[in-house]
Parts: C-alpha cells; sequence; structure tokens
C-alpha cells in the first residue's frame, strides 16, 4: 500500500508537468484550431532561460522565474503576430507546416545560445518529507502545490474574467463573438501569452526535477497531446484529468539524460541513453543524472549528498 501512495505521489508530479503542457496545448487548438507542435520546445526554452538567469547572473530562482514568464508572454505574441497570424485564413496545412518549421527554429536557437549540454536548474529544496511512510521530496512537494495553483488560477481566469469569456465565446462562435463586440485580433494574443507562460513554467518544473536537453521538448509535446487526445481535445477538465491519469501510473524516468555510463553525469561522447531518475528508499530524494556535472544528486550509487545506494 506505501508502495502505490508512494508512486500516485512521483506520478502526481511528473503529471502536473503533463498537464500544464496539455493545457497550453489545449488553449491554442481549442480556440484557434492550431496544432502548436513548437510549444514543447518553447518550454525548454523558458527552462534554458531560468537556468541562465539563476546560474549566469546569479538571480534567486523566483526571481528567475519571474523574469522567464515576462519573456516568455512577449515570445507569445511574436509568435501569433509572426508566424501564425498570417496563416490565420488560409488552409489548416499552412499552419500545420509553420508549426514544425517553428519547431525546429526554436530548437535550433536553443541550441545555438543555450548549447547541447544537458542541464539542472539549481534549487535550494533539499528537505525530504516523510509522512506514514511515504516519503515526499520538499522540490515535488512545491512542483505539485505550483502546478496545483496553475491549474485554478487558469480555470478562474476562463470562467470569472470577462477576457476569459471572451475566450470562450471566440472557441464556441468567432462569428457570434464578432457581432457581440469581442476583439477578434487580441484574443490569439492573449491565447499565445497564456500558453507560452504556462509552457515556461513546465519547462521550469521539468530543468529542476530531471534536466533539460536538446530533444526533450518533442517528447513533451507529444506527450502533450496523447493527453488531450485522452481527455478531449479543446477541454481544460480534460487536460486535467487525461495529464495526472498519464503521469499518474507513469516512473518519472522518461526524461533523456546524457551521460552514458557516467554516473557524475556529464555528457559522454558515445550518445545518449535513457536513464530513469528514480527515489530512493533509504533518504526519499531522487538518485537522477545531474548534467554536466552542474549537480549530482543520488546517481546510481554511494554519495556524500546522501550516503544511499540503489535499492
Amino acid at each position: 500500500m506505501i508502495e502505490i501512495l508512494q508512486q500516485i505521489i512521483n506520478g502526481m508530479a511528473i503529471g502536473g508537468v503533463y498537464v500544464l503542457i496539455a493545457l497550453g496545448l489545449t488553449t491554442v487548438f481549442g480556440i484557434l484550431g492550431i496544432a502548436h507542435f513548437a510549444h514543447g520546445s518553447v518550454s525548454m526554452f523558458g527552462g534554458y532561460l531560468t537556468f541562465f538567469f539563476v546560474v549566469t547572473w546569479g538571480l534567486p530562482l523566483i526571481a528567475a522565474i519571474v523574469i522567464a514568464l515576462l519573456v516568455g508572454l512577449i515570445l507569445g505574441i511574436l509568435i501569433e503576430l509572426l508566424a501564425y497570424r498570417p496563416v490565420r485564413n488560409a488552409n489548416h496545412i499552412n499552419a500545420f507546416i509553420v508549426a514544425l518549421g517553428l519547431t525546429m527554429m526554436v530548437e535550433g536557437l536553443n541550441l545555438e545560445f543555450f548549447g547541447h549540454e544537458q542541464v539542472v536548474i539549481p534549487t535550494d529544496f533539499s528537505w525530504v518529507f516523510k509522512i506514514g511512510g511515504v516519503t515526499i521530496p520538499e522540490l515535488r512537494l512545491y512542483t505539485i502545490l505550483a502546478a496545483a495553483l496553475l491549474i485554478a488560477a487558469m480555470t478562474i481566469f476562463v470562467e470569472k474574467t470577462k477576457t476569459g469569456q471572451a475566450i470562450r465565446a471566440v472557441a464556441e462562435n468567432r462569428d457570434a463573438a464578432i457581432l457581440m463586440g469581442v476583439n477578434v485580433n487580441t484574443i490569439p494574443l492573449v491565447v499565445f501569452s497564456i500558453s507560452t507562460a504556462l509552457g515556461v513554467c513546465a519547462g521550469v518544473m521539468v530543468g529542476a526535477l530531471f534536466a533539460i536537453a536538446p530533444g526533450i521538448g518533442e517528447g513533451l509535446v507529444v506527450k502533450g497531446f496523447a493527453v488531450l487526445i485522452l481527455g478531449g481535445l479543446g477541454s481544460i477538465p480534460g487536460a486535467v484529468v487525461g495529464g495526472l491519469v498519464d503521469g499518474g501510473p507513469a516512473r518519472p524516468g522518461s526524461v533523456p539524460h546524457g551521460g552514458r555510463n557516467r554516473p557524475d553525469g556529464r555528457n559522454d561522447p558515445k550518445g545518449i541513453r535513457r536513464a530513469g531518475p528514480q527515489l530512493c528508499n533509504a533518504c526519499g530524494g531522487l538518485r537522477d543524472l545531474g548534467g554536466g556535472g552542474l549537480r549530482v544528486r543520488h546517481v546510481f550509487g554511494q554519495y556524500p549528498e546522501c550516503g544511499c545506494a540503489l535499492v
């Protein structure tokens, strides 16, 4: 029973990431009908940017996240204005091609500015809470709480605010929304801003919990669309349920990490393997590949931080 509860807690953390990715996708798809494949790459850009502000500029984590969110809002507006608005009234295949091209462009920018090394966003959250035999690392607890707060804020925004009602009106019937005085040119800007902000938050969570590396964004967006199909396209409650269901039974270990045969987490030129972070039965921490030697967290053996062995 304890193992089941432990697995549920683990799944809630990664499920929260899936939910945020899916919310960003379903907002864009449900309202604008665009399959925004670049969403995963944009999320990783937010994670990389937060890492850069924390490590290079020495900013506190919260300040770095706030600045990354502001940059994400601007990026979302630019994506809508420059990439998708010119093909808004064209055939859907045009937006599909734009989305694929945008994915490659953002991935290329990530590689150009942040390099090919995997990185982990450093945090000071090292406590481990133990409740009835279930261990909850502090970072995972904050991830779950942050995801819950963002989901609640998104729900309240869409359901209770005038802007949210206008977004729902455009999603329901664009022509009727125009007749009711809704500015349908502003709504896409708001939608992409919200979507990108949610993606940035998801990227930060992935970067803090696991690692950010080239190619992870594509895997996240595939997961996001799988969640959408499971919960219903364009449905916010469906995205929440689908993300938690998809993340719940999954072990937190589907993120690719560099460092084949290198327990210190540094990249090996032989390639990239999949190595799953696992919960340490001794201390409740995560044994994971830390990325580029920047951070090692209980990596497949005994380390001074924990003293635990692979069990």
